[in-house]
């Protein structure tokens, strides 16, 4: 097997690489950025190249991984903002009575300061999901333990959380 440069094999790629993430993203700067993240997560793996077959279908891969997780995010954040943007719109139509509004932040404050006394591994599991809206898998390579202990951890921290509210 050939033995590969990153300068001379890898790095001519990038233009095709930005193009498949543009075409996916439809963001230029987004584009740009997954460019360069694939770019340095090739480099990272750079013990495994020998073993690949076909340098540039894996570097693709890579990069539409990373694109069309770039658009999930965006997605998923753009939901938010509309339910965000719809609540405040029902609150300023129909106001609450003073009463409901008072008992709602009550009921709010209860949560954090709830959340903020769990351990932490549930409370960044919880903030990581229900704060920021990462995905199971998201979670447990960013906390680096198995996706199934995410799961886990979450359920007890919203039941804990449930039982003392």
């Amino acid at each position: 097997m050939k033995t590969l440069d990153f300068h001379t094999d890898i790095l001519p790629m990038k233009d095709r690489l930005f193009r498949l993430a543009l075409s996916i993203t439809l963001d230029r700067t987004e584009a740009e950025d997954i460019t360069q993240e694939t770019l340095v997560r090739v480099w990272e793996r750079r013990k495994e190249w020998p073993q690949i077959e076909n340098i540039q279908a894996w570097c693709m891969t890579i990069a539409r991984r990373l694109a069309l997780d770039a658009v999930e995010k965006a997605k998923i954040h753009a939901e938010r903002e509309a339910e965000v943007a719809d609540y405040q719109r029902s609150a300023i139509s129909s106001p609450a009575p003073a009463d409901e509004a008072l008992d709602r932040r009550q009921r709010v404050e209860a949560v954090r300061r709830l959340i903020s006394q769990l351990p932490e591994v549930q409370r960044t599991i919880i903030e990581l999901r229900d704060i920021e809206g990462l995905r199971y898998d998201e979670i447990a390579q960013l906390t680096g333990i198995s996706e199934t202990q995410v799961k886990v951890y979450l359920h007890r921290a919203r039941k804990k959380i449930r039982e003392q509210l």
